[in-house]
């Protein structure tokens, strides 16, 4: 007998969007039929009137975090616990988060230590991206081979220290050669932070100079064409690596999306990211009261580049939607006020399934599957979890939405499970998840959770040949 059947719903299949009911047998799919066809089971969720999609895929969040400020402690931003509540609230059940390989430990000390906060502490699965710190040192390229045949298939590498005083991050290009290769030998992608660190600091000491300090100038320090020349720059050594695959996180600018459009023209595996504050808000938002909260790393941009952005989503080269998710009170996210002491990253998480409906089914038109594959398919197949994640398919794990559509709700912080604030308050959503469903197991139903710590488990992650040979998504 089945454990749980979802019936009754308008299913996004990889095949197609159809009526089916699916079955769930030891938390997996182990069956789609046709609308009343399935035989008994040990539970049934009635999808009557639902979207049943695939749980969300947030590949880029950041949790136990410290937050530097200069002057000021240090605070970690919230725990996996914190954030995965509210992932699977919002309708996500996937998360990778970034392990620090700082120089002082091995590459697996860093991972075990990162893995501590993770272990018993979150409600839905995750995995983790290695993240590469200044001048690597050189046993460190072996030990991110072992580590990458382990099962942690990406890595994130910073062109930038991002801040004044904040050393130690930024990857020289030697370095990002070097690692490419072992990269690309071990069937891994890389995640990179692309600006340019010389005109990123030449801005921050040109503003600092003239007195133009207040973080409404953000965007003249991380510009557009400082994403230009990094973007190119990674992405001409990328291609001179047999085999290198990129991921271009959070990308902010035209610039950004031209420069994948040429690499991706020309048969290179180049992928690119944005998030939902670069598709919603740009520069003049900063100047909102509170306008600190919209911001994260790289800046904002401007309108022209926020419609390339949504361009770019249209089946072009921006494959993935995600947050750079850092959950901190709001006394952490407005504490800073200065061009080189806000606080960057933002609440967005649980949000965000809903707010990308809206935004691409409701306002622009685009198929349901579309807006499936940009906010879990892609990230699935692009960070080596499809297709035990990212799809409604027999032997993928049961991480099933039952979303509620034609609706009007307005997104507060008071209804929310992140923090005491939400950079989306007041924002009018036409869909949001009434159900979610983790490894067969209901976990939120009409507002109420009942997810167990335990539940969350370490995802091993390989990506395809597909996906490193050619721009397959």
């Amino acid at each position: 007998m089945l454990d749980l059947i979802v019936s009754g719903g308008t299913c996004v299949l990889p095949s197609g969007t159809v009526a089916a009911d699916i079955g769930v047998k030891d938390g997996m799919i182990a069956t789609i039929g046709a609308p009343g066809t399935l035989a008994e089971a040990g539970r049934k969720v009635d999808a009557t009137g639902k979207l049943v999609i695939p749980g969300g895929i947030d590949p880029h969040i950041h949790c136990s975090m410290p937050v530097r400020a200069p002057g000021r402690p240090d605070v970690l931003t919230d725990p996996p616990s914190q954030v995965s509540k509210a992932a699977l609230h919002g309708g996500t059940t996937t998360l990778i988060d970034f392990v620090q390989c700082v120089h002082e430990r091995t590459v697996q000390e860093s991972i075990e230590q990162t893995q501590a906060h993770w272990k018993d502490g979150c409600y839905c699965d995750y995995g983790f991206h290695l993240t590469l710190m200044g001048e690597v040192p050189q046993p460190h390229f072996g030990q991110l081979a072992d580590a990458m045949q382990d099962g942690h298939a990406s890595i994130k590498i910073f062109t930038t220290n991002i801040r004044p005083g904040n050393l130690g991050r930024m990857v020289p290009h030697g370095h990002i050669w070097e690692a490419l290769k072992v990269v690309a030998a071990q069937g891994g992608i890389a995640c990179i932070h692309a600006e340019d660190n010389d005109i990123v600091m030449f801005m921050y000491e040109k503003l600092m100079r003239e007195n133009r300090v207040s973080f409404e100038h953000m965007a003249e320090v991380h510009n557009a064409l400082s994403e230009e020349l990094s973007f190119n720059r990674v992405i001409r050594l990328a291609e001179n690596v047999e085999g290198a695959a990129l991921y271009m996180v959070h990308v902010s600018a035209a610039t950004g999306v031209a420069a994948l459009e040429a690499s991706r023209a020309k048969g290179f595996p180049m992928y690119g990211e944005t998030l939902h504050q670069y598709l919603m808000y740009n520069a003049e938002d900063y100047k909102r009261p509170g306008g600190q909260m919209y911001h994260t790393y790289p800046s904002l941009k401007y309108p022209e580049d926020q419609k390339r952005l949504w361009g770019a989503t249209n089946r072009g080269a921006i494959q993935v939607i995600a947050t750079d998710e850092l959950c901190c009170p709001i006394r952490i996210k407005l504490q800073g006020s200065r061009i080189d002491d806000t606080t960057g990253g933002n609440s967005g998480v649980e949000p965000r399934v809903g707010l990308m409906y809206t935004q691409m089914v409701t306002e622009r038109g685009y198929t349901e599957a579309h807006f499936v594959d940009m906010i879990s398919t892609n990230a699935a197949k692009i960070m080596g979890l499809y297709p035990r994640k990212g799809a409604l398919a027999v032997g993928s794990d049961a991480d099933i939405v039952l979303m509620e559509t034609g609706i009007r709700k307005t997104i507060t912080a008071a209804d929310l499970h992140e923090t005491d604030y939400t950079p989306w308050e007041g924002h009018v959503v036409t869909a949001w998840p009434a159900t979610t469903i983790a490894h067969g197991r209901v976990v939120v139903e009409n507002g109420a959770f009942s997810g167990d710590l335990k539940d969350g488990k370490f995802l091993k992650r390989k990506v395809s040949e597909e996906m490193r040979s050619r721009p397959a998504v």
